[in-house]
């Protein structure tokens, strides 16, 4: 099969990739390699993914690219996305030149060569300040609390018009709090174990009574290829991927120092703007649909990631 992933250089993008390669798919990569975080991990994603000579990669951009009529793809997984709430904040135009901007470009150019089914990231901070848990995908998505959390609203309501006015099916993802080997060095899972075993501080924001719902990189993957091969023929739905086993933010430091045998030093915050207080995901519709089943601990997963972390340090 042939698939096209966008963001491939990415932290989800490169495991997906990965893992399609490896069952023999052939994919096509694309990535405008920006730096929002370091370019040199992206780089060297691309380079992993080059190992294999069923991939292709192209440096290319979401919003203007024609990749999808040059090269006719079977499928579609659709992860390129300005990420990250806090700096939503300070660039909201950008997340709706990029996210909303370039999906509608994506989707434009599914119509024009007869693509029928794309899979696309969508994210757990469209929920906002939801009080109900765990969050359900029938929950009203009412109170959306950054930029980044309103592209991703957008791009589902974009999602299920382009099914209806072209038969364009699609299925829309929510990942809750994503982490592992090759993680975004920006959020809290690589921050926190690496300033531990450094000896170095990091930020602490509020009282530690915050909680989300970690989940580790191959629960996610399983997820987002189930959603690919789509065998029960969805139409045009939105999934939780989450670990359905949220922890608050003080038993995620314990955790962190468990993990390192060391003292977690951090500076004490207040609250950032655009945070919310809680995520927890209901992954019964995911179960159900996709034979969701993820199996991995927080433990075990940052006991991996810290195995990873030791590892690019030498």
């Amino acid at each position: 099969m042939k698939i096209l992933v966008t963001g491939c250089a990415g932290f989800i993008g490169s495991h997906v990739s990965e893992f399609l390669l490896n069952r023999g798919d052939d994919v096509m990569g694309i990535d405008n390699i920006n730096d929002y975080y370091s370019t040199d991990i992206k780089l060297k994603n691309i380079k992993l993914l080059k190992n294999y000579e069923n991939f292709t990669f192209k440096k290319d951009d979401i919003c203007t690219t024609n990749i999808i009529s040059n090269w006719k793809p079977d499928k579609i997984c659709h992860l390129a996305s300005m990420a990250g709430v806090r700096y939503s904040l300070q660039n909201p135009l950008l997340y709706e030149r990029v996210n909303i901007g370039g999906f509608i470009h994506i989707l434009e150019e599914c119509v024009k060569n007869k693509i029928k089914h794309i899979v696309y990231a969508s994210s757990s901070s469209v929920y906002g300040l939801n009080k109900k848990v765990p969050f359900s995908e029938d929950d009203p998505i009412k109170t959306c609390n950054s930029p980044y959390a309103c592209s991703k609203m957008a791009m589902e309501l974009y999602a299920k018009t382009y099914n209806q006015l072209y038969g364009i099916t699609n299925i829309g993802l929510r990942f809750f709090t994503v982490y592992g080997p090759r993680g975004r060095p920006d959020m809290a899972p690589y921050k926190f174990i690496s300033a531990i075993k450094n000896g170095t501080k990091f930020d602490k924001y509020g009282d530690g009574s915050s909680s989300r719902d970690y989940t580790y990189i191959d629960d996610i993957v399983s997820g987002i290829v189930a959603a690919i091969d789509n065998q029960q023929n969805i139409k045009s739905e939105i999934y939780n991927l989450g670990n359905s086993n949220p922890v608050t933010l003080n038993e995620f430091i314990s955790t962190c120092e468990k993990v390192t045998g060391k003292p977690a030093n951090y500076n004490q915050l207040e609250e950032q703007l655009g945070d919310v207080p809680h995520t927890y995901a209901d992954i019964s519709k995911a179960k159900r649909d996709l034979d969701y089943s993820p199996s991995t601990t927080l433990l075990c997963g940052l006991m991996n990631l810290s195995d990873y972390i030791d590892k690019i340090s030498i």
